[in-house]
């Protein structure tokens, strides 16, 4: 089968989008220029407006209006393998606008489902996760509804956890991945490991990166006693699945 052209959807988190191309390419078994994918990634931070902030209110324009704008131009480009690298933007408040204003033909690879399957094909005794993500991503719950259909149970950082490291960590101008995303700071670092191992104690025996600005900055397989799952790098190899190629075996875990 003739491989389909994948499509990024750049702009929520513009080195998020970078990462998943990179893993797209490093999940890809080429041998020369002429034998990797096509891809296109289209990026639209000043149209696209902040995820959590639509979720909690704070701002009443939906994000799904300039992402399925993305998307239709990424289609006009030849892409009818879509990603979106972004957590959040897969609430259903966000999703389920996208996918009515795209074209049918369009093939949107669902982030947080495949990082479900994922757990069950190849973490089947894993019965509780830790999710670390946006403040959007824990209250509109968009993990733990998808992982409890498979089972799975979601164990987030508390609301002090959240709101003193998790957050500052992703947003903060001074130290936050969006504002330094290359390099990242030490204390964004930091403030997520503590995170992340918060949860591991509380009996998460896998740590999902769920906010595509972290794998920036916990690069670690494991912590503690819990593997620590990258949901980008599941994305791109579910892409490269999509595109009819299978994808080169990796460890999930964070690289």
């Amino acid at each position: 089968m003739k491989d389909k052209q994948i499509g990024v959807v750049g702009g929520m988190g513009s080195y998020a989008a970078i990462d998943l191309i990179r893993k797209i390419y490093d999940a890809t078994d080429a041998s020369c220029d002429q034998e990797h994918l096509p891809v296109a990634m289209l990026s639209a931070p000043h149209l696209t407006v902040d995820r959590s902030q639509f979720l909690s209110g704070e701002i009443s324009q939906n994000p799904a209006t300039s992402i399925a704008r993305i998307i239709n131009q990424l289609s006009d480009l030849g892409s009818s393998v879509v990603g979106i690298p972004c957590n959040t933007a897969h609430a259903p408040l966000i999703l389920d606008q996208v996918l009515r204003d795209i074209p049918e033909h369009v093939e949107l690879v669902h982030l947080i489902e495949e990082v479900a399957k994922l757990m069950v094909q190849q973490y089947p005794q894993v019965t509780q996760v830790g999710v670390l993500g946006t403040v959007g991503t824990v209250n509109s719950q968009v993990y733990t509804q998808v992982m409890n259909r498979y089972g799975i149970h979601v164990i987030q950082p508390p609301e002090d956890i959240q709101s003193l490291f998790v957050s500052p960590a992703i947003y903060d101008k001074d130290y936050g991945i969006k504002s330094h995303s290359s390099p990242v700071q030490v204390r964004a670092r930091n403030d997520l490991l503590l995170a992340s191992r918060f949860l591991s104690r509380k009996g998460a025996q896998a740590i999902i990166l769920g906010c595509t600005e972290i794998p920036l900055a916990i690069t670690e397989e494991q912590l503690e006693t819990s593997i620590v799952i990258d949901a980008t790098k599941v994305l791109a190899q579910a892409m490269v699945r999509a595109a009819n190629r299978s994808p080169v075996l990796q460890s999930l875990g964070a690289m």
